[in-house]
């Protein structure tokens, strides 16, 4: 499981304080995927960044009883001047797996060539969202954060092969997904929340968040 208790997070903007979230309390068990929705500029990334501990609250616990992945699209862990053979060879060592079956993963998903013996720093925005997705899946977790849904790519046969594998694991996985659109978050979660104002308000369903999201957007 993963739960937030009476956690609070805000930040100074120079002129004033923007609050992401207080004293929000909530719990997500295996097996019960949930999205929020939240529109852009309400702290979609902090709060996902607070669930894999990538931020602390400044006030409240989050408790983690399960392995928690890195959000999608993070790439905090990987070197840009290493090539995508290194940085998939270490992640792999770091999370104390195969270094040699990380590598193959990532080639096979990425399909990126001879572009996986280069660094990162000489990959496009999209070349780079997949490789990330492809560590993302080549490691095991128990809840994977997903921050806006599949990376954009022009790659027809990246956007197949991900989107069956991901869908793969939401069968035996569990994901919290975090977007500012419905139709994302239709695909992986029954259970949503709205994170607006520094609330969190949580619903059985996405039918009933969406009403909720759809009369503060659009009123």
């Amino acid at each position: 499981m993963l739960e937030f208790d009476n956690v609070s997070k805000s930040f100074w903007t120079g002129t004033q304080r923007k609050v992401i979230l207080e004293k929000g309390s909530f719990r997500v068990d295996l097996g019960q995927s949930l999205g929020i929705l939240a529109p852009n500029g309400t702290g979609k990334t902090t709060l996902i960044n607070m669930m894999a501990g990538l931020e602390k609250p400044d006030e409240g616990v989050i408790r983690r009883g399960c392995k928690v992945s890195f959000p999608l699209g993070f790439m905090g862990g990987v070197v840009s001047k290493h090539t995508a053979v290194e940085n998939s060879r270490y992640i792999a060592r770091l999370y104390g797996l195969d270094p040699d079956y990380v590598e193959s993963f990532c080639r096979w998903l990425c399909n990126l060539g001879e572009y996986f013996n280069q660094p990162l720093g000489t990959y496009s925005s999209g070349m780079r969202a997949r490789f990330s997705f492809a560590l993302l899946l080549a490691l095991d977790f128990d809840i994977y954060l997903i921050d806006e849904g599949m990376p954009s790519s022009t790659d027809v046969d990246f956007n197949k092969k991900a989107g069956d594998l991901l869908r793969e694991r939401l069968n035996r996985t569990t994901v919290i997904i975090v977007s500012h659109s419905p139709a994302t978050l239709q695909q992986f979660a029954r259970s949503a929340a709205v994170l607006m104002n520094g609330k969190l308000h949580m619903f059985d369903t996405l039918e009933e968040a969406k009403q909720l999201y759809d009369y503060e957007t659009q009123g």
